[in-house]
């Protein structure tokens, strides 16, 4: 279900990354650039020997600086005319980004503190998920590789906030779709029951199987395939564009997502005719069933930030960065869920080969 609050998350980051905003290209920006950068800017070496360290390990050259002052005195002139009721005017974006004060060279911290929390959410859902799922539990390795995922998504998040570089774009783009695909490939293996058969339950169930269905094993085999495939020219596309399609990346995500959401929602629903363990019936609905059609919902909700978005309150907090703050405790519960699916009684035929029953 992270792939619900990665979805949105590679949402969100993508309505940010535009080319140009009507902030960079209005005429007091533009004039404020060039004579910053005529000033400023003609001796590399002399403004690299007066930045800080910080500034230097971030790589603000002196074009960023200028970028960057110029934003805040033309932003300045906004808020000072908005207080003042002298005219109207409104707050802009800069390149795609409102104008916010740097924090130790991160150009967006808020979003990158709540990136970090995100990621560590991750971590600590990952270390739950270890110490309450059995070793031999079909389901252990898909959800420990989950869990790397998502942490790898979030810690490309927080640097993508921390400096907009194209390989920082990309990169965080990038592991969101992997994250996205990967919990796509993830809810078909967990509701279709594709796992590995569970060792750990001492005989395995009796699944009626049909000649025109190909094994376990082999649909397994071709899901992962096609998921790979799927992941590889999606990224294969954007990459060879000259210009990063949005829109499609947009559209790829929204789709994957959709999809992903519906499986789990049918998960929820107790009169779906959907056989959720192999040794229970299809009529078994467990009582926490209900947890990821919620989630679901409480992250759409979430998601209404980026559409209702605002300029920064003080320069620190967008709708953006609150975003990623809702999604934090959301991580969470999500975890918990998928560690109370995993200990269902439903996972064992709770008798021994010998037929006698199995003790606690």
């Amino acid at each position: 279900m992270k792939k619900l609050l990665i979805t949105f998350a590679i949402l969100s980051t993508c309505i940010l990354g535009v080319f140009a905003s009507s902030g960079d290209t209005a005429e007091p920006f533009q004039h404020c650039l060039t004579q910053c950068v005529e000033a400023a800017c003609a001796d590399p070496h002399k403004h690299a020997s007066t930045q800080s360290l910080v500034l230097r390990l971030t790589r603000w050259s002196c074009e960023d600086e200028c970028k960057y002052r110029c934003m805040h005195r033309v932003t300045d002139v906004a808020y000072m005319g908005l207080k003042n009721d002298i005219f109207h005017a409104n707050v802009e974006q800069y390149y795609g980004k409102w104008p916010f004060w740097r924090f130790l060279g991160m150009q967006e911290p808020a979003s990158v503190l709540f990136s970090l929390l995100n990621m560590l959410a991750h971590m600590e859902g990952e270390r739950h998920l270890m110490r309450r799922i059995p070793r031999n539990h079909p389901m252990r390795s898909y959800y420990s590789l989950y869990a790397v995922l998502g942490i790898n998504t979030w810690a490309w998040s927080a640097l993508f906030h921390t400096r907009d570089k194209s390989f920082t774009e990309k990169l965080d783009y990038f592991s969101a779709s992997l994250s996205i695909i990967y919990s796509l490939y993830l809810v078909v293996v967990r509701i279709f029951r594709l796992y590995r058969p569970p060792k750990l339950y001492l005989q395995q169930p009796i699944i009626p199987t049909s000649s025109l269905i190909p094994p376990r094993h082999i649909l397994l085999t071709l899901w992962g395939v096609l998921c790979a495939l799927l992941y590889l020219a999606h990224t294969l596309y954007l990459s060879i564009l000259p210009r990063f399609d949005y829109s499609y990346n947009i559209t790829a995500n929204v789709t994957i997502g959709v999809i992903h959401n519906l499986l789990w929602f049918a998960y929820s629903l107790s009169f779906v005719p959907l056989k959720r363990f192999d040794y229970q019936p299809k009529t078994y609905v467990p009582t926490y069933a209900w947890k990821p059609a919620a989630i679901a919902i409480l992250i759409t909700l979430a998601s209404l930030l980026e559409v209702f978005d605002f300029p920064p309150w003080r320069r620190v907090i967008d709708a953006h960065s609150l975003w990623h703050l809702s999604t934090v405790p959301l991580v969470w519960f999500w975890y918990q869920f998928l560690a109370e699916d995993a200990l269902d009684p439903g996972w064992t035929s709770g008798r021994l080969p010998s037929g006698k029953p199995l003790r606690d």
